[in-house]
């Protein structure tokens, strides 16, 4: 029992030095049926700016991992893994969204033809 509790302390106390990690809030993305081009442009830049500020969260994330090293307790390496991942999975959560959006965009207004709008996701491996 009280080994437990040395690793569950241990492990709090690493995760608390996550926090320096600051998570980006989401973007709202307006629909693509009522919205105009201009919103749309606008969320566009808005996401752009939020896929940054993750990707720099992502860093940080996999920075402190590194930093926690091997001497790290295996909860900790599981949590920062989880953060990652989630991570990524909103981001690519959000593209999907506003892509959807888009398309229900060019679908209502046939005229404008989107005008290149989208969100390309590159971005690197998950954890």
């Amino acid at each position: 029992m009280c080994t437990l509790r040395y690793v569950m302390i241990l492990a709090i106390s690493f995760v608390g030095t996550s926090f320096a990690c600051e998570y980006p809030p989401l973007v709202a993305v307006p629909s693509g049926e009522d919205a105009t081009m201009e919103e749309l442009l606008a969320a566009q830049a808005q996401i752009r700016e939020y896929m940054t500020a993750m990707e720099e969260y992502l860093v940080c994330i996999n920075e402190e991992t590194e930093a926690a090293g091997d001497n790290a307790p295996e909860v900790y390496g599981q949590i920062m893994a989880e953060r990652h991942n989630s991570a990524v999975l909103e981001m690519e959560t959000v593209a999907e969204i506003f892509n959807s959006q888009v398309q229900a965009f060019r679908e209502a207004n046939p005229e404008t033809g989107g005008m290149g709008m989208g969100m390309g996701m590159g971005m690197g491996t998950r954890n």
